[in-house]
């Protein structure tokens, strides 16, 4: 009788180990692709770099709240920011759009198309939770930073 139960329980220990490892690869055999869906949630843009006007470097720093919708939209609730130490903070309702491809880089566009702000190139990680930007365009200051997600 003692020699059945611990037959058993050396039998349901293995099987509790291959499940274990079969969930372990599970999760290691995700593959890392994104879609404008990926992104959603209160995200906290922080940057720092420099503005460049009439050839001279100012350096430039940001901390903002950037809510992701789904499907490419955004809103911006608050920010401050630090143009070679004169500080401004934004009233709540910036806008912006996004565009994420199944590699997880993206473009973002604060602004509309008609009334565009800056424009950044995204880089997007674990599933969405971390976000590299850098800022582009024609002009554009040496600029770049990381979101984190605050929260869905």
């Amino acid at each position: 009788m003692n020699q059945c139960i611990g037959k058993f329980v050396v039998a349901a220990a293995m099987v509790l180990a291959v499940s274990g490892i079969a969930r372990a690869h599970d999760d290691d055999d995700d593959t890392n692709t994104c879609n404008n869906f990926t992104l959603h949630g209160l995200y906290v843009f922080s940057a720092s770099g420099f503005n460049i006007v009439s050839g001279v470097p100012q350096p430039k720093a940001i901390v903002e709240l950037i809510d992701f919708h789904p499907g490419g939209t955004l809103t911006v609730p608050a920010a401050t920011v630090s143009i070679n130490g004169a500080i401004s903070r934004s009233t709540p309702g910036g806008t912006g759009t996004y565009t994420l491809g199944t590699d997880c880089t993206g473009t973002l566009l604060f602004g509309t198309q008609a009334n565009p702000g800056p424009a950044y190139d995204l880089f997007v990680a674990f599933k969405g939770s971390q976000i590299q930007m850098i800022q582009t365009g024609p002009g554009s200051p040496v600029f770049q930073g990381t979101a984190e997600r605050l929260s869905r």
